[in-house]
């Protein structure tokens, strides 16, 4: 047996650095290594860009959530949350500097 895609994700301009999938949302979100984090559909549709402040770059975790929120942390030590439809609902900036 040999695996096939489902669907193809596009839209991104560097290396992928994370992933999550909601299942009940239907929903796939990726991060890249220079680029802001994409939704896309279970069908590989491109749906929404999620573009954080200023600093944030380099997304490391993505976790979204049934209720339709998305958490990310970026690598300078920042997490900011934002809803599926896209809009940035806050930040929190940490000590940390996770590698």
């Amino acid at each position: 047996d040999f695996a096939t895609p489902r669907a193809i994700l596009t839209g991104h301009d560097y290396e992928i650095t994370c992933a999550t999938i909601c299942a009940e949302l239907g929903l796939v979100i990726s991060g890249s290594k220079e680029g802001p984090c994409l939704i896309h559909s279970m069908n590989g549709d491109l749906l929404r860009t999620l573009e954080g402040p200023e600093n944030c770059r380099r997304p490391k975790l993505i976790q979204a959530s049934r209720e339709g929120h998305c958490v990310i942390y970026y690598e300078n030590g920042l997490f900011c949350v934002f809803s599926v439809n896209g809009k940035l609902q806050a930040t929190m900036e940490t000590g940390d500097n996770i590698k």
